[in-house]
């Protein structure tokens, strides 16, 4: 029998060990039939005579049923939901109306409603093609040069910071922007938390793929309450009963500034308790800095959450935090998908094992990050002239931004002054949460081609001088 199965085809040895059972008179057919089957096989100039001369009615039943359950292979998968986003921005192109608006992108625009490429970017991107040597793999978690380079922008403006980068107590990696960064903190948490939690607090409400990110990293996302519908304002009281009794090990994810829909931050007081809070249930902060600059309009001064945490791990109240931070938003490098993850340590040798198991973790998804946005970033985090200019840019992001708020808010408050739209001037950042019904939305988009998010969240880097008047008026008329 073994001499037999030796002397077949692959084909046929595949379909030979399937037949256990098959009764020596097939085992000698096949026998017999081995050497003209074979040469069947090889032969590239038979003709079809000859070819079925050698038909064996077994093997053609198993290719017809190989075919037939082919065609059907993947028929099983559902259709997965569209983008919500993505989608609006598919309809807004296909709208013929001149005086369509998008508010539903996350990206900033000029007041011409253009794509906005930073001046600082165009002068590191001009030396970087003017001086670059090699397009070489970079390191797993990135270069050595650009790790050092985010962990002292990050870190070593505080005094607390510095001496945790002396210590060498941050571990820090290069990431796929923020999305990255999250996706490698979720995965580290499910693989290495010493409270052995799968749970993650999210507020209430957050980025919707912030909930996608971590369910698929094998953790439990649950809510914490964030937002009053009814005031427009944070719900604090909420906030800080639900993470007052969530389940001790578990992670929570913040917000470092700019809260991603709804614009609204907490104040430093409320921001310390929820820190105590943090301390007291043993919870692993996980800060969201997607948007560093946009509520201040300074880089440093939006960094004030990473400070007061620090405080706290140098205080020994709490024993880490991880940090993922991108630079999509405040450099303008959205396709570039560039950013960081950092975890602060107790000590050297822990950083040194968390970086190891981090370089594991990237390996295995991407194997290395991608090489031309991290030099751009390392040319305006290392060019005193460049990161000046930055800082300048950002200041014209965050400035035209805050401005654009006003205006609506001024147009609103003049068309009909008993309206209140004081929510607008409160909230930080690119985006607005409205209040806006999702019945309201889809007016704004069927009778004035507006689009926006159906939970009323507006972008508001999509407005400018052109289209706030026009806004303005849509809005008033559908909330009459």
């Amino acid at each position: 029998m073994l001499h037999i199965r030796q002397k077949l085809p692959l084909q046929y040895k595949t379909l030979y060990r399937s037949l256990p059972a098959i009764n020596l008179g097939v085992t000698r057919l096949i026998s017999t039939r081995t050497s003209s089957l074979a040469s069947v096989s090889t032969s590239k100039g038979n003709n079809g005579a000859k070819a079925s001369e050698h038909y064996n009615p077994i093997f053609a039943s198993s290719a017809a049923s190989v075919s037939s359950s082919s065609s059907k292979f993947w028929s099983h998968i559902p259709l997965a939901p569209a983008d919500p986003i993505l989608g609006i921005t598919e309809d807004f192109n296909k709208d013929s109306n001149p005086r369509k608006i998008n508010l539903s992108v996350g990206a900033y625009r000029d007041d011409l409603g253009e794509p906005f490429v930073l001046p600082s970017i165009k002068r590191a991107s001009k030396i970087l093609y003017e001086h670059e040597s090699n397009k070489e793999y970079t390191g797993i978690n990135g270069s050595k040069n650009y790790n050092t380079l985010v962990k002292n922008f990050l870190f070593g403006h505080s005094d607390i910071g510095k001496q945790f980068i002396k210590e060498n107590r941050i571990s820090t990696s290069q990431s796929l922007s923020g999305t990255g960064a999250l996706k490698i903190a979720g995965e580290f948490l499910k693989n290495w938390s010493p409270y052995k939690s799968n749970i993650i607090y999210l507020s209430n409400p957050t980025w919707a793929n912030h909930i996608n990110i971590f369910k698929n990293c094998g953790l439990t996302p649950k809510e914490y309450t964030y937002f009053n519908p009814e005031t427009n304002a944070i719900n604090i009281d909420g906030l800080l009963e639900d993470l007052s009794n969530a389940a001790p090990g578990s992670s929570v994810l913040l917000h470092a500034c700019c809260h991603n829909p709804t614009g609204l931050d907490p104040s430093r007081d409320d921001w310390n308790k929820i820190i105590e809070i943090l301390s007291e249930r043993q919870l692993v902060p996980i800060i969201d800095i997607a948007y560093q600059g946009f509520q201040s309009s300074s880089l440093t001064k939006d960094l004030f959450l990473i400070d007061m945490i620090n405080e706290q791990i140098e205080a020994g109240k709490l024993p880490t935090a991880l940090i993922c931070q991108s630079f999509a938003k405040n450099m303008g490098l959205y396709g570039e998908r560039i950013g960081s993850f950092s975890i602060i340590t107790p000590d050297s040798s822990t950083t040194q094992a968390v970086d190891s198991q981090i370089k594991k973790l990237i390996r295995s998804i991407y194997s290395s990050p991608s090489i031309h946005g991290a030099k751009l970033v390392e040319i305006v985090l290392s060019d005193k002239s460049i990161y000046k200019q930055w800082e300048q840019d950002v200041v014209i992001m965050s400035d035209r931004i805050k401005e654009m708020r006003f205006v609506l808010y001024d147009l609103l408050k003049a068309k009909n002054p008993k309206s209140n739209w004081k929510h607008l001037i409160n909230q930080n950042g690119m985006f607005c949460y409205t209040g806006l019904s999702k019945e309201q939305i889809l007016r704004l988009k069927s009778e004035f081609s507006i689009y926006a998010t159906l939970d009323g969240r507006f972008s508001i880097s999509g407005i400018n001088k052109g289209n706030v008047e026009y806004l303005a008026e849509a809005i008033d008329q559908i909330t009459r």
